[in-house]
């Protein structure tokens, strides 16, 4: 038994295994499995072993380290199974034990081929699936059992995929005093409303949001909202981006699916308001498709599709530049699956308490050509020419290294 037990610690620790089934048992106990399934699965991107259990008509399932699956199977295979297959990419092992618990390996041709490990099926979400959460009952996600309604699944995975960038972003922002945000062009506030609840009903913190919209009965129907689930800190208003000026500070602004240059006001609001955190998923991107011009790109951008395309990429890249040069650690992240939406590209900024004066200098250079290369003149550059053209008139004539 010891050499099996160190054959399947083995296949584990290596990561060799694909699969191991273990079956008939040697007392069928009410409480025992019946059958083991052991495959490697990634969870968060690390890779663990999935132990699936028959128990019964039950099947349960668990991911464990590889250090203690192979010790798992190997006394299970020890002291309860008499049958196991376990399998390789070189080979098969098939493990007999006998009626006096003595155990024979088989080795045999592999029957299955190598494979990267499967996600785990089962996502574990902020927002739980069969808790109740009021909000979503309300506004069609869930039944009041906490089912997701399948139309809405889509949706639920959304709000779940945001609150898994908050909850990265949470620890920029202040504890000791309430958190001012602003969610500029909030629409239905599916979002708000979970940012509100997770920030507050989780995190525990006291925040004030604010939702702002242009069309007066979505406003409407959401303030009615927020009253009816007890959100004090959570407002919404009728109003501009541009001419917004309800605050003079704000630690954190979104602005999810603003169309066009309406995502860089909201970007020139955050910086100028010295936002902590800002999370931008940009809509429809104009600006640039009418600018962008270059005899070099002529193959793509004589295609209109390929033109708009390059255009939003080419957008987004610029806005993320733009903020980096004014004080802020940028990344461009993937909001949602692209097969749910084009409209994909999230940009996370978070406030640098310093920057290396060097990096900067070669990133202001590289912005400037690239800028000049598409002929473009972006919005947000203009917007914050006060704070920008220090750097730039430094590096003019710096050569790209």
């Amino acid at each position: 038994m010891e050499k099996l037990r160190e054959l399947t610690m083995q296949l584990c620790r290596e990561g060799k295994l694909i699969q191991a089934i273990l079956s008939n048992p040697r007392t069928k106990l009410p409480d025992m499995p019946s059958k083991i399934k052991a495959k490697p699965v990634l969870v968060k991107g690390a890779t663990l072993i999935q132990l699936e259990q028959t128990i019964g008509t039950k099947v349960f399932h668990e991911n464990v380290p590889a250090e203690e699956a192979g010790i798992r199977l190997g006394d299970w295979m020890a002291g309860h199974f008499r049958q196991g297959l376990l399998q390789t990419a070189e080979t098969d092992f098939q493990v007999l034990v006998d009626k006096k618990g003595h155990a024979s390996i088989l080795t045999q041709a592999a029957s299955r081929k190598q494979a990267a490990p499967v996600h785990n099926r089962k996502k574990q979400y902020l927002l739980e699936e069969g808790v109740s959460v009021p909000f979503l009952v309300e506004l069609g996600v869930m039944n009041a059992q906490g089912k997701v309604l399948a139309p809405k699944y889509d949706k639920f995975r959304q709000i779940n995929r945001y609150l898994e960038i908050i909850d990265d972003i949470a620890e920029y922002l202040p504890r000791d005093r309430e958190l001012t945000i602003i969610d500029f062009g909030c629409g239905k506030s599916y979002l708000t409303f979970a940012l509100y609840h997770y920030l507050v009903h989780v995190r525990g913190l006291a925040v004030k949001i604010t939702g702002l919209d242009l069309k007066e009965d979505v406003i409407t129907r959401c303030s009615a909202l927020a009253e009816q689930f007890g959100y004090e800190g959570l407002r919404f208003r009728t109003g501009d981006i541009s001419l917004y000026d309800g605050v003079k500070q704000a630690d954190m602004v979104v602005t999810l699916h603003a169309c066009d240059t309406a995502t860089d006001a909201a970007l020139e609001k955050a910086v100028r308001w010295d936002a902590r955190v800002i999370l931008s998923v940009p809509c429809c991107q104009h600006e640039l498709n009418r600018q962008v011009k270059n005899e070099i790109l002529s193959p793509m951008l004589d295609h209109g599709l390929i033109k708009e395309r390059f255009a939003a990429l080419a957008t987004d890249s610029i806005r993320a530049n733009l903020l980096e040069l004014v004080g802020y650690k940028t990344q461009l992240l993937e909001f949602i699956d692209m097969e749910h939406t084009p409209k994909n590209i999230l940009i996370r900024a978070v406030r640098q308490n310093s920057a290396n004066p060097k990096q900067k200098e070669k990133l202001a250079a590289s912005y400037l050509a690239f800028r000049q290369f598409i002929q473009a003149e972006p919005y947000l550059e203009n917007a914050l020419k006060d704070m920008l053209e220090p750097q730039f008139r430094h590096v003019q004539n710096m050569p790209l290294s």
